[in-house]
């Protein structure tokens, strides 16, 4: 979109907007223009919610899921199985896990993937902190359930080298129902409610 827009005002919402991932310019456009038609109270919670989304979100001190509070209400409910926990990449995998209600164990989430190319390094990534979990001595069985790719193979290899140190911790790692290649986020709640169920002992593929 390559035309001068009549207000300034518009064209920097447009700006702004077309900055979120998956939106370019035409679809930012027509989403300041519906704003633009809303009444004032609409625009007012919209920037009322996004700020609290900002300011009142917190990152739960086991897990690093969000939360509003310190400790997250998976973490936080007595009812979940505290010896089992499902590493994930992000907290939209959570979700995905949660929504499938196949599984009851707890869950670490690394914040991402090692990926030399992107300057992605294991220091970069909740990972010291899940290591802290396992010393603890709770925790009987760690599910890899990180992306099928080769930076989601990488991460959970180094993983497996820095949970070698603790013999008593079974290691497994989702069934592959999951395509090679892809993210959680793109496979289906029955495939990896699947995935999980019939999860396999990790093995080395790298």
């Amino acid at each position: 979109m390559n035309s001068q827009l009549p207000s300034r005002y518009l064209e920097i919402a447009v700006n702004e907007i077309s900055k979120l991932p998956g939106i370019g310019k035409k679809n930012a456009l027509r989403l300041a223009l519906h704003i633009l038609k809303q009444e004032d109270s609409y625009a007012k919670n919209l920037c009322d919610a996004i700020m609290q989304l900002k300011t009142e979100i917190h990152f739960c001190k086991k897990c690093h899921t969000i939360s509003d509070s310190d400790v997250c209400e998976i973490c936080g409910n007595p009812s979940r199985d505290g010896s089992t926990v499902c590493v994930v990449e992000n907290v939209k995998d959570v979700l995905l896990i949660e929504h499938t209600n196949q599984y009851r164990g707890l869950y670490h989430v690394l914040g991402g993937v090692i990926s030399p190319i992107e300057g992605v390094s294991p220091m970069d990534l909740n990972i010291e902190s899940f290591i802290e979990r396992v010393k603890e001595g709770e925790i009987r069985e760690v599910i890899f359930a990180l992306p099928v790719t080769t930076e989601g193979d990488t991460t959970s290899f180094y993983l497996y080298k820095r949970l070698s140190g603790f013999p008593d911790v079974k290691i497994s790692m989702l069934a592959r129902g999951v395509s090679v290649g892809d993210e959680l986020e793109y496979t289906d709640e029955a495939t990896l409610a699947r995935s999980l169920k019939d999860r396999v002992a990790y093995s080395v593929t790298i």
